[in-house]
């Protein structure tokens, strides 16, 4: 009796060991595990309208990470991204950003497309300190402490834009965007440019993301005549309103567009045939002539189809978690104030060209480029800035910005 009782106890006090072993030695093998990784966010619309243009981001952002992580990570630390929907809808891009922040303690987010989620995810970032790289080009007049801008600023894009057209005579222009902050702050600063240098508007109108009825617009346009239509429209709205514009008989020799949101992955979504003869403003395209730019065209398609294409904000994507990780690097340390100072004037080798962080406001030097849509979907580059130009999200170097920018 005596034998069967202690083997009974036995086999409870090996049950219980076991039991605890998994219940904490688990838990702490997990804490070590947690040492060796470095958790960073991705959060960009992968549903709703906006996902025509931001699932592409995230695809950029992930083949970065995979390659940091074939190098061997960061610190010696594999580098595991947290991935969430923003959804195409502003209150969900800052719950999720405070989920990432709050809950996974990621070391950063990379994320955002429109100025809307930004300023949505700002407050949160700064209030939980967290820290985020938005890859997309924008209206300017923000410096976040919390926030890297890896897009174009307006001297980046929309200012050296307008400049071209009323070189080439475009003096008459219809402004056509989405109804959120970055297109009516981009016109603003067009009107203020236009009034300076000579130029008229002939034309504003605004359309919520989504809309798809451009008939209205489009007889307008054809009414109005404009040297040029200046299209800020985000999304999938720009489906509706090219193959419209190209059904009312509009082509590129009568009404040219110029656009600030539609690259070549938007073009993909659109129809090269739609789009053959309009132009667009970025800092980067597919046909950028770089040894860099070649490799990482390759690696793209190679990752992710021969179909796909690369454009300005995936390439913003792509280069922000290197220089993010070469941050860290200089840092020694994922700590948000630390990698901040060590990010300041760091300088990378970007498919684009070179590129260099401000140190003063957290934005990129790039060099502007202009080009026209052929017939494969890709731009023929018609114009650069030569070098890369020095961002100014405040606009201070324009006197004609001072009502605008309140210098």
């Amino acid at each position: 009796m005596k034998r069967s009782w202690r083997k009974i106890s036995y086999q409870c006090f090996v049950l219980i060991f076991v039991s605890l072993f998994i219940l904490f030695g688990c838990k702490g093998g997990t804490k070590e595990e947690q040492k060796d990784v470095i958790k960073v966010g991705i959060l960009h619309s992968l549903s709703g309208t906006m996902s025509i243009s931001e699932t592409s981001l995230k695809d950029a952002e992930l083949m970065a990470i995979e390659e940091i992580n074939s190098k061997g990570g960061i610190l010696g630390k594999k580098v595991v991204p947290i991935i969430e929907d923003g959804a195409s809808d502003w209150p969900t891009f800052a719950e999720k950003a405070k989920k990432l922040i709050e809950k996974d303690k990621v070391a950063t987010i990379f994320g955002c497309w429109t100025s809307a989620s930004r300023k949505a995810v700002l407050p949160v970032v700064e209030k939980y300190n967290g820290l985020l790289w938005y890859p997309v080009q924008y209206e300017g007049f923000e410096s976040s402490p919390n926030i890297f801008y890896t897009g174009a600023s307006a001297n980046q894009q929309i200012v050296p834009a307008v400049e071209w057209l009323i070189s080439h005579g475009k003096k008459k222009f219809f402004l056509l965007g989405s109804d959120y902050v970055f297109p009516r702050t981009a016109n603003k600063i067009i009107k203020a440019q236009l009034k300076a240098m000579g130029g008229t508007v002939v034309a504003e109108e605004y359309t919520p993301l989504g809309h798809t009825d451009y008939s209205t617009i489009v007889n307008k346009i054809k009414a109005t005549k404009p040297d040029v239509v200046f299209n800020t429209l985000n999304g999938d709205s720009n489906v509706a309103f090219f193959k419209q514009l190209h059904a009312a008989g509009i082509t590129p020799k009568d009404i040219p567009t110029i656009s600030v949101s539609i690259a070549e992955e938007e073009i993909r979504g659109i129809g090269a045939e739609y789009m053959k003869g309009h132009y667009a403003v970025w800092n980067y395209f597919q046909s950028t002539d770089t040894p860099e730019n070649k490799e990482f065209v390759q690696k793209f398609k190679n990752r992710y189809g021969q179909n796909r294409v690369t454009d300005d904000p995936i390439e913003a994507a792509y280069i922000q978690v290197y220089l993010w990780a070469k941050a860290v690097e200089k840092a020694g340390s994922t700590d948000i104030e630390k990698v901040k100072q060590a990010a300041k004037e760091l300088e990378f080798k970007a498919p684009e060209g070179n590129v260099k962080i401000d140190g003063e406001n957290q934005h990129l030097w790039k060099t502007v480029r202009i080009g026209v849509v052929m017939d494969d979907g890709q731009f023929k580059e018609i114009w650069n800035s030569g070098k890369p130009v020095k961002p100014d999200p405040y606009l201070k170097s324009y006197s004609w910005a001072k009502e605008i920018s309140g210098q």
